[in-house]
């Protein structure tokens, strides 16, 4: 693990979106975005603690994930401004993202959706006996579909190498647990009582993350079976899009501010200096390195092609080879 590989890639996350923010009214991203500023400390110490040979899998909030696992920055850009050069091939916007070559096997906006997707890529792995071990983001609203249960408990049944990353950050939407799950569930014990070991941990701290996932991976590998792990995090931006909604009163401003104080790159930031692992100079010039990279993101995704009309019904249906 290397401190300061993980502070720059939480960093350039969130620069990275505080970009989409920026250039949102723009009108040239025309896809809704899900941002995940506040949770990048989750993505990247998960993702860290995975091999390049390793799969992931996410949702509708999947930015993070996918950069965090070396997914293409520009490919994603320009997915979400609807062109060609997009990882989607410009079809899918923000919430479909792929990277092959990264195996990011992709994102899904349904809820729970990526679960069996992850369970699957898993159990294909497990059959050709190899060592992939495959992690799958999701929030704690898609422990609430009857997915997660199906999913878990086959993963459970046949041991197989996935490790259930839940990102509590507290809201489905707009709606909070407590009339979502009922009183005093934990999620850990569902977990448990599925035959799947779990763990919950401070998602705002990018070390404990790693070492909790790294953990959880090297039991995968191992052949041991799969894992669930909770971290509690915090979204600061609205569900879908990029304005703050603290005004509409499903949480309030004095808890917006208390988890604005937990910012994990900030927590992160102040001990690296005080260890004497960075200065203030290096993250200067680590910010000016990933905004130029981040500008010529944006300027080559306005410059490229939409998709070609022919491409509107390319790659909806699979046509099998016939005897």
């Amino acid at each position: 693990m290397k401190k300061v590989r993980l502070l720059r890639e939480m960093i350039r996350i969130r620069m990275v979106e505080e970009a989409i923010v920026s250039h949102y009214p723009e009108q040239l991203m025309r896809c809704p975005v899900h941002l995940s500023i506040g949770q990048e400390a989750v993505a990247v110490g998960a993702c860290a603690a995975l091999e390049s040979k390793d799969y992931a899998v996410s949702t509708h909030r999947a930015h993070a994930h996918y950069l965090a696992k070396s997914g293409d920055l520009k490919a994603m850009i320009a997915e979400i401004h609807g062109k060609a050069s997009g990882c989607s091939s410009g079809k899918g916007g923000s919430m479909h993202l792929v990277d092959l070559a990264a195996n990011f096997l992709g994102s899904t906006p349904i809820v729970g959706g990526s679960l069996p997707v992850a369970v699957g890529a898993a159990f294909a792995t497990w059959q050709q006996g190899r060592k992939e071990v495959t992690a799958v983001f999701f929030g704690e609203g898609s422990t609430e579909e009857g997915v997660y249960s199906e999913s878990v408990n086959f993963a459970s049944l046949k041991k197989l190498p996935v490790v259930f990353i839940c990102e509590n950050n507290l809201y489905s939407v707009y709606s909070p647990l407590s009339v979502r799950q009922p009183e005093g569930r934990d999620r850990l014990v569902v977990a448990n009582a599925l035959g799947v070991p779990g763990e919950r941990g401070n998602g705002n701290d990018v070390e404990e993350v790693h070492r909790v996932i790294s953990a959880a991976v090297a039991r995968a590998r191992r052949g041991e079976g799969p894992s669930f792990v909770e971290f509690d995090t915090y979204r600061w931006r609205e569900h879908c899009g990029v304005n703050y909604d603290n005004n509409i009163g499903y949480r309030t401003e004095a808890e917006f501010q208390k988890w604005r104080e937990l910012d994990p790159i900030d927590e992160y930031l102040r001990l690296l200096l005080s260890e004497g692992q960075v200065k203030s100079t290096d993250i200067d010039a680590m910010r000016a390195e990933i905004a130029r990279e981040i500008e010529v993101a944006f300027t080559e995704a306005r410059a490229a092609p939409a998709p070609a009309a022919g491409e509107l019904t390319n790659g909806i249906y699979y046509d099998a080879p016939r005897d």
